[in-house]
């Protein structure tokens, strides 16, 4: 069986996939657990130049997400309707490491805030 999302983590998913803006302006989400033959991408979006931009969204991110994300670009950059291709990686918290090796790779680290995530997508007000 595959890997489930706990709450937390498939909530950022979806909460991500309404607020693309958070990852960057002018951009368009495709689809979100887009098929690949190693597994599901987390989010597939567009730039507004028709670069394709694949996500992997973590509660905490460590290295083997950064390692899961770099199979991810290999195997979507094969295919010519998908280039360019770029990754960002996601999560509440990002390891040091898990940084150095995803800049390494040329894939971008966006840290997300799932409480503010939370009350921009609820409308709720709040106090900070």
């Amino acid at each position: 069986p595959g890997l489930q999302k706990d709450g937390v983590e498939a909530d950022l998913q979806r909460l991500l996939a309404e607020q693309v803006d958070v990852i960057g302006d002018g951009l368009t989400l495709v689809r979100r657990e887009y098929p690949t033959a190693i597994g599901p991408v987390d989010l597939l979006l567009r730039d507004a130049a028709g670069g394709t931009i694949a996500v992997e969204v973590k509660r905490r991110g460590d290295i083997d997400g950064v390692e899961q994300l770099t199979r991810y670009l290999e195997l979507l950059g094969r295919d010519p309707h998908l280039t360019p291709i770029t990754g960002v990686f996601a999560a509440q918290e990002i390891k040091p490491q898990a940084r150095v090796l995803a800049a390494d790779r040329g894939i971008r680290c966006v840290t997300l805030d799932y409480e503010g995530m939370k009350g921009i997508e609820s409308g709720a007000p709040r106090l900070f």
